[in-house]
């Protein structure tokens, strides 16, 4: 039996979450110690470059993003995202001031929302549509995974070359795996290969798109609808504040962990084998959250984890005990399985496919906000305090109120017919 080219699709997705996102996100902080150590940063200037990233390069370019995605592909697209990080983590291994350092957080950031989230998610819309949640949960589980090695293997690197060669490594390694994944591998929409989503023939997709067909009856929004009226919605600032609230908590904790775990005692080998964990769990929470994404209400699934992620974090506060660490490291990293790939679902089940890839640009600009704020945050109150007490106690705030306001999201009812479909082979 021939494999449908979407679930190539989704190998694609994977290998750009787990190089051009997981390593940026999750793998950089643990160069975090070396900087200081060696160029003098403190904690909130670190913090300040991907935060100067974010509104120097990532808002306009994520707001961009949408447009080209939509009228290009995700395929160049991700190709020029690619491009950038790889060359932005081997420059940064050569640099000695802080203004470079600034430079190449832009470059870097500018990258990822080419290459990260926003393409890939509407990659995977367009190629699947029944199976929607499945594709996404296996390409997110590109995310977890590097999270789970990036750590270790950068501690690796650091320790046996220095942290400037294991920089430079690991930017080569990124172009060298996905550029030709970029180049060659995805195709932006299932017509460039003459195929139906799901890989559904002609006759069947015809009557899926039946099926799925809006009804102004059946909801205050319709199921497909342009950006305009998502704009004016509710629902749509539902999402993007929820979202900005809880993923700021996300990137405190995790850009912060390891340096304040070494703050505990731990060894950077110990802090990064309990970063590795953090991931490893959300592996977990990704398939949980694939598998039953298709057949339970999303956002009440997304309130429920961002919960459960929010009332870990003061597990952060027994940090001399090494079973709250492992315990924080299992409830954090499970609920952070939820995370990035409901964000698409939910807004693909309220407002359809027809501006998605704008629409999820302005929801991942909103949220990057939050995502990078939320870090330079906790990092100025250490310099401030000298402890991550109050950061803990903010960010535990923000994604509990997070979850509080993606529960009140009222999406369009399914109006599907309970069609099911095998597993991938």
């Amino acid at each position: 039996m021939r494999i449908f080219y979407g679930w190539w699709i989704v190998l694609a997705a994977f290998l750009c979450l787990f190089f051009a996102v997981a390593i940026l996100f999750y793998g950089f902080p643990v160069f975090y110690p070396s900087m200081i150590q060696s160029l003098g940063f403190t904690r909130a200037q670190l913090s300040e470059g991907f935060l100067l990233g974010f509104f120097v390069g990532a808002l306009p370019f994520g707001l961009l993003a949408g447009v080209l995605i939509d009228r290009l592909g995700p395929q160049k697209v991700i190709w020029a995202g690619v491009l950038l990080v790889g060359l932005a983590m081997i420059l940064m291994g050569s640099m000695t001031r802080l203004w470079q350092f600034y430079l190449l957080c832009v470059m870097g950031e500018i990258g990822y929302v080419l290459s990260g989230p926003i393409p890939n998610q509407v990659l995977i819309a367009n190629w699947f549509q029944a199976r929607r949640g499945r594709a996404m949960g296996y390409a997110y589980l590109g995310l977890g995974l590097g999270g789970v090695v990036s750590p270790l293997v950068i501690a690796k690197l650091i320790q046996s070359f220095g942290w400037r060669h294991a920089l430079q490594v690991t930017g080569a390694l990124i172009l060298l795996v996905l550029l030709p994944v970029a180049k060659w591998i995805i195709k932006s929409y299932p017509r460039e290969m003459n195929l139906q989503p799901d890989g559904l023939a002609a006759v069947e997709a015809s009557l899926e798109s039946a099926l799925v067909a809006p009804s102004s009856e059946l909801g205050r929004f319709p199921v497909r609808t342009d950006l305009t009226s998502a704009l004016e919605s509710r629902n749509f600032w539902l999402i993007v504040a929820g979202c900005t609230l809880t993923i700021g908590a996300i990137g405190a904790v995790t850009q912060h962990l390891v340096l304040f775990l070494k703050d505990q005692g731990y060894s950077l080998k110990a802090a990064s084998h309990v970063s590795s964990a953090v991931l490893g769990a959300s592996l977990v929470g990704r398939v949980i959250v694939g598998y039953f994404a298709d057949r339970r209400s999303k956002k009440n699934m997304m309130a429920l984890f961002y919960v459960v992620l929010g009332l870990s974090i003061p597990l952060l506060f027994l940090s001399h005990q090494s079973l709250a660490v492992w315990a924080f490291a299992l409830l954090f990293g499970f609920a952070l399985g939820a995370d990035y790939m409901l964000i698409p679902l939910l807004t693909a089940e309220c407002f359809g496919l027809s501006a998605l890839g704008k629409l999820l640009a302005l929801i991942i600009s909103g949220y990057s906000l939050g995502q990078w704020v939320a870090p330079w945050l906790a990092g100025k109150l250490f310099d401030a305090y000298h402890n991550y007490d109050l950061a803990w106690t903010i960010m535990t705030a923000a994604a509990v109120l997070g979850a509080a306001i993606i529960f009140a999201v009222v999406p369009q009812k399914d109006q599907r017919a309970d069609l099911r479909y095998s597993d991938p082979p």
